[in-house]
């Protein structure tokens, strides 16, 4: 007897975790290890549960919903997201990944499947890094890519620390980080980027994640009276950041098509409307699915900016802020993917992600791979973020055919 998921009840139990943190435009604030996020993990472990899951919580807080196999010794096939969201955010980032997962439960339990491994729904924490600035949290600390004191001593803008928060919340759990291996992980994901929904494509088969790497550029000028400096004797550093930014955004394109760079904050002192700033602080954000690529990139963007800041008679400063390899899925674990959708006859492409997700933390401990669906215009960490029953749907049903397909192999 195959499974398949319902996709009604997929909708439902999204909507009705929205409700949890609904914003004022329709979209979510349910902000890491606050209250309202406690309401979702107590929703999500009752649905569980209800589901006949056993619930088991690490020290850092990641939830395990469990079904089990023929072979309880068998390494477990393991899917999840992250329940926590932007201050602003959407319905669907992340919680689609959770409640995907939930219904591969169901409507294997519908279907009366029991399979050889057990498999496993996880809610990975503090995703976003939206309260505590540093995202990815749990899987970082699961894939001991981040101690789990360090972890623990992480604190907000209020001063109130990570093993505290857990702690108020009641899901600072007893179970070990990372005392389990993975037989696989798959997460289902909406793509946050407008390329599946351009192509009127229901199914991303995403090969990895791109590579960042950010920098802070501080630019060193003059000072000037704005009516009384002539152009040819300013020192102006914004107009160098501003020369700059046009620069590497024309720089980007010769990359393409998987290049983009992105300047996201300015800041001009004095900022004052009558003064020609003297000195501008700017960020850069790069990213490329190839790291090779990315070392061609730093040298050219250095090279160009260095080239305006001499001609503009300003100081050029360049500081790396993040630097982040980009991330390669599980070949298996991708092909897996290519094959449901082939088997189900539903169209797909290969893609990479623009973003971070807790499967690039997983990937390094387990074969992983990740499975996006449309959203519409694109649109992500907005309130305004959309998708459609039917292609959340089809990226459930796929995850499916891919865990219970792992799971009997």
């Amino acid at each position: 007897m195959s499974a398949h998921v319902n996709q009604q009840r997929l909708w439902d139990s999204l909507m009705r975790l929205a409700e949890i943190g609904k914003t004022a435009k329709g979209g979510v604030g349910r902000i890491a290890l606050t209250d309202l996020d406690r309401q979702g993990r107590d929703l999500f472990c009752t649905w569980a549960r209800d589901a006949g899951c056993e619930i088991r919580t690490d020290r850092i807080g990641n939830i395990f919903a469990r079904r089990p196999g023929r072979n309880p010794d068998a390494a477990p096939v393991v899917t999840g997201s992250h329940l926590d969201s932007q201050p602003l955010g959407g319905k669907f980032d992340g919680a689609f990944g959770v409640m995907a997962g939930l219904e591969v439960i169901r409507a294997l339990n519908d279907a009366g499947i029991e399979t050889e491994a057990p498999i496993e729904v996880v809610d990975w924490t503090d995703e976003e890094g939206a309260r505590f600035a540093a995202g990815c949290i749990g899987s970082a600390v699961f894939a001991g890519m981040r101690p789990l004191d360090e972890a623990l001593a992480l604190i907000d803008a209020d001063g109130i620390s990570v093993e505290t928060a857990l702690d108020e919340i009641g899901y600072a759990g007893a179970a070990a980080v990372g005392d389990i291996d993975f037989k696989a992980y798959f997460e289902a994901h909406i793509e946050q980027g407008p390329i599946l929904e351009a192509e009127g494509l229901p199914i991303g088969a995403v090969l990895g994640a791109q590579g960042q790497r950010c920098f802070m550029v501080t630019l060193v000028g003059e000072d000037g009276h704005a009516g009384t400096l002539p152009m040819a004797k300013r020192h102006d550093a914004f107009m160098a950041a501003a020369e700059m930014s046009l620069t590497l955004e024309a720089l980007a394109s010769t990359y393409e098509p998987a290049a983009v760079i992105t300047v996201g904050h300015v800041r001009v002192v004095p900022n004052s409307r009558n003064t020609v700033p003297g000195r501008c602080v700017f960020s850069i954000d790069s990213r490329h699915p190839d790291e090779d690529t990315l070392e061609r990139m730093e040298a050219e963007m250095t090279g160009t900016m260095q080239a305006i800041a001499d001609r503009r008679g300003v100081a050029l400063e360049v500081a790396p802020v993040t630097r982040a390899a980009p991330v390669a899925f599980n070949p298996v674990c991708i092909d897996a993917v290519r094959q449901a959708c082939q088997a189900r006859q539903v169209r797909f492409i290969d893609m990479h992600s623009g973003a971070g997700h807790d499967a690039c933390k997983i990937a390094k401990v387990a074969p992983t791979g990740m499975i996006f669906v449309p959203c519409e215009r694109g649109i992500s960490h907005n309130e305004a973020e959309n998708a459609r029953p039917e292609d959340l749907a089809t990226g459930a049903q796929v995850l499916l055919d891919v865990m219970l397909a792992t799971a009997n192999n």
